[in-house]
């Protein structure tokens, strides 16, 4: 070893001390601040969102921005389980995007509850068996993930923060080449995502539709033949290698994941505000809702229709606005939608940075 070397070495050893030092006190002041809460949630996202933004503009490399953000994300999580350990349920198995949403969100330092179903993770927050639920409800290739919209209108859960998800898929098999490949095992997005890739490398092979991506990979892994579309964690977790990887026809593929729980947040300072509108059948009956946003200079950012259930060509309308509720422009604008139409709003939650606030407005 060189004497410049070993220099290094020891500088780096006595920067980790500091660091272990800095890292142990901060966990103290989070313990002390965890006494301190009289309503018993430990999870502040609008909280963690204010010191990541603070942190990140502060970054001045050679880090990038995500390696911010992914260190102190996990020391937030490891610090937040002093104070107590909280479950999180998601669409399981280990290994679906669902998965990795609530680790990106949450860290690992979690109880982690796996479901078969969306209506799974909803009932079990409705019911205080979990803390909080993490739930797809957009992709940028495909549209909205309308079972979760749909249990948003019937659910008393609270929306408290979003993830946005980079989402890579990849063609992981022990098949040696992609000649040998019969037969392609995923779920039904990811084959929709893949679908100009599979018709150039794999026409004629028969595509099935599975319930998660990780059970796609632990089919395969055991089929002779078979491939399954899956990402990288799924690959590593049942031990089957990656043939293709990033197969995606959109490289910048991602889904928006809402975490949803049964309290209440704060404003971060940069929020969105969500609103579901059951509008009259009736001419001009949606651009009198939404006027106000124009007339209040509020951006809006989202206007997606579902059918309502409740009669035939009956919908619902859910509108992205950015702003906290309690912002004055936006609550000046729902109180005049309030007053345009003479309804009735239920306030089902209030928002934060990387969250939405969700207020039914029925007709």
């Amino acid at each position: 070893m060189t004497d410049e070397l070993k220099k290094l070495r020891d500088a780096i050893d006595k920067i980790d001390n500091e660091l272990l030092e800095l890292i142990s006190k901060r966990a103290s002041l989070a313990s002390n601040i965890g006494s301190l809460k009289t309503d018993g949630v430990i999870y502040r996202p609008e909280r963690e969102a204010q010191v990541l933004r603070r942190l990140v503009e502060q970054n001045q490399g050679p880090l990038s921005n995500e390696s911010i953000e992914s260190i102190y994300k996990s020391i937030m999580s490891n610090c937040r389980a002093l104070e107590k350990q909280i479950t999180v349920a998601f669409l399981g198995p280990l290994g679906t995007f669902s998965e990795e949403a609530s680790m990106k969100q949450f860290g690992e330092s979690i109880v982690s509850i796996q479901t078969s179903s969306i209506d799974e993770v909803f009932h079990l927050v409705e019911s205080h068996k979990a803390h909080y639920g993490v739930v797809p409800v957009e992709n940028s290739t495909e549209g909205a993930i309308n079972r979760t919209l749909d249990l948003l209108l019937t659910s008393n859960a609270l929306i408290c923060a979003e993830i946005i998800l980079p989402v890579h898929h990849n063609l992981i098999s022990n098949e040696k080449d992609l000649s040998s490949i019969k037969k392609i095992y995923s779920h039904a997005q990811s084959l929709s995502q893949c679908h100009q890739w599979l018709l150039n490398h794999a026409p004629g092979v028969e595509l099935q539709s599975v319930s998660s991506n990780a059970e796609a990979v632990k089919i395969a892994s055991k089929e002779k033949g078979a491939a399954a579309i899956a990402s990288m964690r799924a690959a590593a977790l049942f031990n089957t290698p990656v043939l293709n990887e990033n197969i995606e026809d959109d490289p910048k593929n991602s889904t928006r994941f809402l975490v949803i729980s049964n309290h209440e947040v704060k404003p971060s300072g940069l929020d969105k505000t969500s609103i579901i509108v059951a509008a009259k059948n009736q001419p001009g009956a949606i651009a009198s809702m939404i006027e106000p946003f124009a007339k209040n200079k509020v951006s809006m950012t989202k206007l997606e229709s579902r059918p309502s259930k409740t009669g035939l060509w009956e919908y619902v309308f859910f509108v992205d606005v950015e702003g906290h509720m309690t912002d004055s422009k936006v609550a000046l604008s729902l109180k005049e939608i309030e007053s345009i139409e003479k309804i009735k709003s239920k306030d089902l939650t209030e928002g934060l940075e990387n969250a939405r606030d969700w207020l039914l407005i029925s007709c």
